[in-house]
């Protein structure tokens, strides 16, 4: 069962064992209904009352109650050391959209992990947390944002691009890992972004989640 699909033709919900706010996952489920836990993230799914429709993971964090209550048959271990449980969930999800919860804002190595799965993973993937949600742009994103938000680009791979409703143009940057980086940028307007490569996270005030979902259609 360990390379078993799930899918879902609106979206879904994935949670890892990181914080999770109240409220979130009743939001996040009303917009991508699949509901699928990154291992030792079924213990926050059950303890908001509700129960994961798939768990996926080495299976090494969740609990011996939380096993007990979901059932072998809404389990899919995968014994792979290579691989973190958000990108194990990630390969077996087939869905236009995911949305994460549960990975930022909690172990400093495991959010570091998220983020750089999220740069290998072109299709739409949007982590949300208490402040920020983060997304990977491939290609390029147009934005409806309030003048003033941040927006910040931080690359997790070489790459260059251009923008429009930027306070600070980033045509002609060589954005790189440990190099140039983007951080707290400032909207002045619509905002269009191109880029020549993957590789490129989009990092917003939690209050721009429905422009960013809006804008990933």
């Amino acid at each position: 069962m360990a390379d078993k699909m799930v899918s879902d033709r609106v979206g879904a919900t994935l949670v890892g064992g990181g914080p999770v706010l109240q409220g979130d996952l009743e939001m996040a489920r009303a917009i991508a209904p699949l509901l699928v836990a990154a291992d030792g993230g079924a213990d926050t799914v059950l303890e908001f009352g509700q129960m994961p429709d798939w768990t996926i993971g080495d299976l090494d964090s969740i609990s011996r109650a939380a096993r007990d209550r979901i059932g072998a048959e809404r389990m899919i271990h995968d014994t792979c050391q290579m691989t973190t449980d958000f990108e194990k969930s990630l390969s077996r999800i087939a869905a236009p959209l995911v949305l994460g919860l549960g990975f930022l804002g909690g172990q400093v190595d495991h959010e570091l992990a998220a983020l750089g799965a999220l740069a290998r993973k072109h299709d739409p993937v949007v982590l949300i947390g208490a402040r920020d949600v983060v997304t990977h742009v491939s290609v390029g994103i147009d934005l409806a944002l309030d003048r003033g938000a941040r927006c910040s680009l931080f690359p997790m791979a070489p790459v260059r691009g251009r923008s429009e409703g930027l306070e600070w143009p980033i045509e002609g940057l060589d954005f790189a890992p440990g190099g140039q980086i983007g951080t707290s940028n400032r909207v002045t307007g619509p905002v269009r972004l191109r880029f020549d490569g993957p590789g490129m996270l989009l990092i917003l005030p939690r209050a721009a989640l429905a422009p960013l979902l809006a804008a990933l259609g």
